[in-house]
């Protein structure tokens, strides 16, 4: 669902609609983060990652299609059916996540993790521009009709697009066969191992950690972009899809680039670098008093998210042994859910006691500034060395 429609629309004010909307977003990352460690942990005791990646995307492309029909007045509503939706959808990320250790090895991953970031933009960005034509006038404007189909054509994009992962993916996990509270039981008890032997992994940890606040900042500019955009330069839904081609067309490249730079100077130093540049996007976009200076930040923010989010995958994966793939990038998600909630509750509060959208921007440079010198304390080698020495990744 495009945010700013919901917060000029759906919600019954949009100052209002945007406070609701950064809490939509808040519970949905709660929620995710609290059961992914426990999915991830079921996953690798059953061998049962995709039969979990499969539902969570059953879910996600019903509940996104059933947005089609929320219009004024239902804000509540929306808002809870979004909240399921995005649990689906970062669900099926971490699942997708889970399976980078088994498609390459530690040499190829920054470029495999790049590839696989960089087409998920370009298929975004081939996403938006039938959108665009469908708010441009291919479709009535008539009870926001132009608008609410774009949630069909998103629904529909994410089931044909997820056919060849269910056809083609294989799960080298075995499968195990055993009740469901079994399965449960077995999940708590490999994260409740884990959790006990967190020294052992604690490079993994202080990745996690930091990211877990780097990407408080990131999640937040991504998720209020369209709000703030709308806000401060009165852009409408044409506009905005316009300016998430340019970000999704800018990603995509930049996330396959810097993969192959990643395979060379390392996951770390490309992390670092990308959380430096998206630190002035933005400032720009704070400082920007028209659409030039904000298309400059938003373009820059474009071109450092997508190798930030490979790497990070990347940087993950070559920290994981083979027997805890799916419990660890659990945890990922856990760190990137717990991500998406004080960034938006900060820039929530910050919005409702100041009633400025730039004062409440300026938050970001926080967590990605703090999340900056968390990484530092990252061993690159020794988080890979000791992932090596429990198994490698498959192919490694």
């Amino acid at each position: 669902m495009n945010s700013a429609y919901y917060a000029r629309v759906i919600a019954p004010d949009p100052i209002e609609g945007a406070i609701w909307w950064t809490r939509a977003v808040y519970i949905s990352s709660l929620i995710t983060a609290f059961i992914m460690p426990l999915i991830g942990a079921m996953g690798d005791f059953g061998g049962l990652k995709k039969r979990f990646l499969l539902i969570a995307t059953a879910i996600c492309v019903v509940l996104t299609a059933i947005l089609f029909r929320m219009g004024p007045g239902d804000a509540w509503v929306a808002a809870l059916v979004f909240i399921g939706a995005g649990v689906a959808y970062q669900s099926l990320q971490s699942l997708g996540n889970a399976f980078l250790p088994e498609l390459s090895t530690r040499e190829s991953m920054g470029r495999i993790s790049g590839l696989g970031w960089g087409f998920g933009y370009f298929g975004g960005l081939l996403c938006l521009l039938p959108a665009l034509g469908m708010v441009s006038g291919r479709l009535p404007e008539a009870g926001g009709l132009n608008v609410r189909a774009t949630n069909l054509l998103a629904a529909g994009w994410l089931l044909v697009f997820s056919i060849p992962i269910f056809l083609f993916l294989r799960e080298r996990q075995p499968r195990r066969r055993a009740s469901a509270f079994e399965y449960v039981r077995r999940g708590f008890g490999r994260i409740s191992d884990t959790a006990r032997d967190l020294r052992r992994y604690r490079q993994a940890i202080r990745l996690l950690i930091a990211r877990l606040v780097y990407n408080d900042g990131l999640m937040t500019a991504l998720t209020m972009a369209a709000i703030y955009a709308g806000a401060e330069f009165g852009m409408e839904t044409a506009d905005l899809l316009v300016l998430g081609i340019v970000v999704n067309a800018t990603a995509g490249a930049s996330a396959i680039g810097f993969g192959f730079v990643q395979d060379r100077i390392g996951g770390k130093r490309t992390i670092a670098f990308t959380l430096v540049l998206l630190m002035v996007a933005t400032a720009l976009a704070w400082f920007a008093r028209d659409r030039t200076m904000f298309w400059a930040a938003a373009i820059l923010l474009g071109l450092m998210v997508g190798p930030n989010l490979a790497a990070s995958r990347a940087l993950l994966a070559s920290f994981v042994p083979r027997s805890k793939q799916g419990e660890l990038f659990g945890f990922y998600a856990c760190s990137g859910r717990l991500a998406s909630v004080l960034g938006p509750l900060s820039y929530g509060l910050i919005l409702g006691a100041t009633g400025s959208h730039r004062w409440a921007i300026a938050s970001i440079i926080v967590f990605l500034a703090a999340g900056l010198l968390l990484l530092l304390r990252v061993d690159e080698e020794e988080g890979a060395a000791l992932a090596a020495a429990e198994g490698a990744p498959a192919g490694g």
